[in-house]
């Protein structure tokens, strides 16, 4: 935790340094003739998330070793500011996803495909790298005559771009402001101040009753398996309750029945996905605090197994979102029926990631686990 404070100490250093974004402090951040954020300004603001992520998933899992009223309040304020810290990336995150994707199904030229956001698989490149081997250098590729659903799609394909461009851009600047707005606040302030206290001393419990003629207040010895045993078995426990036996076919027809529904309450089989994600994430944090691994290499002691659900579940996450993005730009009122349906294709296709995610989940986490070096 004292490292992990550290971090946030030092990412609050680089942020301030960086001039607190305000290159992008006006309407439309990002956007054509405005100033994007500083890259280390950026950087700094992730690296800030990160730290208050690890703190607050830390103090929960640890909880009864830590001062109670301490780590009361402490854990508000730092799921407040992780949570306010990660809107605008989300947006942007997801706003490329959908123009991405609808770039694909389209193959529409009215707009160009943005850059992946994140890390690209092995399979994209090899993907790539194949298709590109496979022509020879002059040749045109031979032009693919589109089908009438494609056809159709490509109508609406540029407006539904533009919606969603507008939508969601909207959505990243009030997220950016509301950003600067806590970063400046007394609240932040405040945590920044209890965090300095922590990078020097970790408040331990103290014991009910001190040894006779103690000077200062005992503290019970930290013996770190029996939580993080217990954050593993919830885990375990809610890894058990999916129905991974739908999410071991690569197609869940009854989940996408769901997915299509008009009601526009959250999908129902997202939550449960969800939770196990957040649990798993717990699980990391407590077998790095157990291996006392550096802040800066958190993959040390963590087998590859859960690497490798734990990014199959922020893709599941991502196209959740986007999904429900494009479900939301389909109930603007009085918008062309060519970009409702392309909307609807969308949302299908984000659904589609959804459950492909669900069976990369499953895939690996039914192997052995495989230990880092």
């Amino acid at each position: 935790m004292r490292a992990q404070a550290t971090e946030f100490l030092r990412a609050l250093r680089r942020h301030r340094e960086s001039g607190a974004g305000a290159g992008a402090s006006g309407p439309g951040a990002g956007g054509p003739g405005r100033t994007a954020p500083p890259a280390d300004d950026v950087d700094a603001v992730r690296a800030l998330r990160r730290a208050a992520r690890r703190i607050s998933g830390t103090l929960h899992t640890f909880q009864p070793l830590l001062d109670a009223s301490w780590a009361e309040e402490m854990r508000p304020e730092l799921a407040w500011l992780s949570g306010t810290l990660a809107l605008e990336h989300a947006y942007a995150s997801r706003l490329e996803r959908l123009l991405q994707a609808l770039h694909r199904l389209s193959g529409s030229s009215a707009f160009p495909a943005p850059r992946p956001v994140g890390r690209t698989t092995a399979a994209t490149t090899a993907t790539s790298t194949a298709t590109t081997a496979t022509v020879p250098t002059g040749v045109p590729a031979p032009a693919r005559p589109a089908s009438p659903d494609r056809g159709s799609l490509t109508v609406g394909a540029a407006k539904a771009g533009a919606l969603l461009d507008r939508q969601l851009t909207l959505a990243r600047t009030r997220a950016h402001s509301t950003a600067l707005q806590a970063l400046g606040s007394s609240r932040f302030h405040a945590v920044a101040d209890k965090v300095a206290l922590l990078a020097s001393e970790v408040p331990l419990r103290v014991t009910a009753r001190p040894n006779r003629g103690a000077t200062a207040p005992e503290t019970t010895p930290c013996d770190l398996r029996p939580l993080a045993a217990a954050a593993e078995e919830r885990l375990a426990d809610a890894v058990t309750a999916l129905p991974l036996v739908a999410a071991g076919s690569p197609y869940n027809a009854q989940a996408l029945v769901h997915g299509l529904s008009p009601d526009p309450a959250p999908h129902p089989q997202d939550a449960p996905w969800h939770q196990v994600r957040l649990l798993l994430r717990l699980h990391r944090y407590a077998l790095e605090a157990l291996v006392g691994a550096d802040a800066g290499d958190p993959g040390d002691g963590v087998d590859v197994r859960l690497l490798a659900a734990g990014e199959a579940l922020d893709r599941h996450r991502d196209a959740s979102e986007a999904a429900a993005a494009a479900a939301q730009a389909a109930r603007t009122p009085r918008i062309a029926p060519a970009t409702a349906y392309a909307l609807g294709v969308l949302h299908a296709d984000q659904r589609h990631e959804v459950e492909a995610a669900r069976y990369a989940f499953q895939h690996s986490w039914r192997k052995e686990p495989i230990r880092l070096p």
